[in-house]
């Protein structure tokens, strides 16, 4: 089984900047599907970002432009750098791995097979 644990989170003035990271205790999972999802209070956990074995990557329009997902595969380090924050990216955010390749046709569902306990992102309004 696969340990996510993610840092890097905490609380940023609007406009500001913030990189996530998750390490990766099994770097065989960084030839799978790896991905960013988040959560705010009273909403149902959304998917962000998805990077899969080629680097191929999928955002989702909200963070369009202003979010880049990558990985380090020798250090077993996924990022999540984000730009231009907004106050409703404020959100408790996951990494999460599948044992599979990525879903062409559904990347953000919630079935990824392993989770990390989240790191709080914290935009100022």
């Amino acid at each position: 089984e696969v340990q996510l644990v993610e840092s890097g989170g905490g609380p940023v003035q609007p406009g500001g900047s913030l990189r996530l990271s998750c390490a990766v205790s099994d770097n065989s999972y960084m030839d799978r599907c790896m991905g960013w999802f988040r959560q705010a209070p009273g909403n149902e956990r959304e998917g962000v970002a998805t990077i899969d074995d080629r680097g191929k990557t999928t955002y989702d329009d909200s963070v369009k432009g202003r979010f880049t997902i990558s990985a380090d595969n020798g250090d077993h380090i996924l990022y999540l750098e984000m730009r231009n924050l907004k106050p409703e990216d404020t959100a408790l955010s996951y990494c999460a791995a599948e044992r599979t390749h990525c879903s062409r046709r559904d990347p953000f569902h919630l079935g990824f097979d392993f989770w990390g306990q989240g790191t709080q992102v914290t935009v100022l309004s």
